[in-house]
């Protein structure tokens, strides 16, 4: 179990740094492609665990051999891609006139023509692979906002087990006030820093102030009306103020001014800690310089990736992987055996319909890991790569192509309203002595 966690989290960590790597290193043409190869690679992984029966031992051995090889396989197809599709001068062309235009006649022969470089099979699955994830991203939008309402009425319903069923209900039920007092204001503090941010209007801050008192008044609602709890409306004030981040955060780091500097002062009379704090900080550090020059480089090698990378980027995939990996494992758990089932593994083999595609999705859950990351990551490079060249607008691919369907403003607006919508349909239908299932009733 714990090799299998530290495998996850090393995988997970890889493909963080791996993708930005060769957007920011290769170029579009270069990031695009390595993402493919990546989902394609682990499609087909998923495809042969799920062809595999109990009793083949060949299959079974021949999946586990791919995935010990993996951690060859990933890097190999970055090295790959790098060196077949860096910086790629034709970025404005689409696949059509790039495999269609005239430059196409100085192929040798058919085949190269088709299966060569920069040919009709590598031009179509860039340029399809492009489209996709471009026009995916208000089903991502969507999706995680379907998600987020599952998760926080599951949360709801294992607070409320804790609270009537536990055997210490009345410390629960105070650890669990303080929990969803502590979100509250955190969640209040963060939209205090959403509000600061200078590309706000005035249409955007009244958006802002109909969507805060709309969900103060359904989290109220829930609680006054025995249908929520708490915890519940907690955590649903807090994703409404992350979808408002979402919309407002334009994917480029903060890269302070000149005044933000602070200036230089005089060294202090006295150290800022104890003396013997002190000199065991100085060995620490004298026997870290000591260690080999690869642990450096390494290191370096590190920072400089997760440089490519802003805090909004981050922050977003890891609320989408919590909510996918919420909604494959611990909805159907809570669906049928209650929160005491958070053990069960999602199967195919379950009776339920939803559960059996929620086993599925989970089943891909890679390849879906790398086409949400990759969105995100163009909506970041499209931001930050338009700004440089003199491009407005997040929609300017790279270099300026003006998709305007990059930008999914709109569709993060439509998810936040659906999210209020659907979450209060589900209030007005709830059932107040509702205890096992749905919303749990208020002592």
């Amino acid at each position: 179990m714990l090799f299998r966690i530290f495998s996850s989290v090393v995988f997970l960590l890889v493909i963080v740094l791996a993708i930005p790597l060769a957007f920011d290193v290769g170029g579009p043409t270069c990031g695009l492609a390595f993402s493919l190869s990546l989902a394609t690679f682990y499609f087909s992984l998923s495809i042969l665990q799920l062809a595999t029966p109990d009793e083949s031992r060949f299959r079974y051995a021949l999946v586990q051999i791919t995935k010990a090889a993996q951690w060859l396989i990933v890097p190999s197809l970055l090295i790959w891609s790098l060196g077949r599709f860096s910086v790629d001068a034709n970025v404005e062309a689409g696949w059509v006139e790039q495999t269609f235009g005239g430059k196409r006649a100085v192929d040798a022969s058919v085949t190269q023509w088709i299966f060569g470089h920069g040919g009709l099979i590598e031009s179509a699955s860039l340029g399809s692979w492009e489209k996709l994830l471009r026009w995916s991203t208000p089903l991502f939008q969507l999706v995680e906002g379907f998600c987020s309402l599952l998760v926080i009425q599951a949360a709801g319903q294992m607070t409320r087990w804790l609270v009537n069923h536990g055997e210490r209900g009345d410390s629960w039920m105070i650890a669990l006030l303080a929990f969803s007092a502590s979100v509250i204001s955190s969640s209040i503090y963060f939209l205090w820093r959403v509000v600061q941010f200078p590309g706000i209007s005035n249409v955007d801050a009244t958006l802002i102030g109909v969507a805060i008192t709309t969900v103060i008044f359904l989290c109220a609602w829930g609680i006054g009306s025995g249908r929520g709890n708490a915890v519940e409306s907690s955590l649903f004030f807090a994703y409404i103020v992350l979808c408002i981040y979402q919309i407002f955060t334009d994917y480029q780091s903060s890269s302070p001014s000149a005044t933000d500097v602070p200036n230089p002062q005089a060294t202090p009379d006295f150290p800022p800690f104890p003396p013997i704090i002190m000199a065991s900080y100085t060995t620490i550090v004298d026997a870290l310089q000591t260690l080999p020059a690869a642990f450096h480089a390494t290191f370096n090698f590190m920072v400089a990736a997760f440089s490519t990378i802003t805090p909004s980027v981050l922050i977003s995939l890891g609320y989408r992987l919590f909510v996918l990996y919420a909604s494959t494992r611990i909805i159907p758990a809570v669906n049928e055996n209650g929160p005491r089932g958070l053990s069960r593994e999602p199967t195919l083999e379950d009776s339920n319909g939803a559960n059996q595609f929620l086993a599925f999705l989970s089943w891909f859950s890679p390849s879906i890991l790398v086409a949400v990351y990759t969105s995100l990551l163009m909506q970041h490079f499209a931001s930050t790569m338009g700004a440089q060249s003199g491009n407005s607008g997040i929609g300017a691919w790279w270099n300026g192509t003006a998709h305007s369907s990059m930008d999914g403003s709109i569709w993060k607006w439509v998810n936040l309203a659906g999210t209020m919508a659907l979450y209060a349909v589900e209030l007005w239908l709830g059932k107040e002595e509702d205890i096992d299932g749905g919303h749990w009733k208020v002592d």
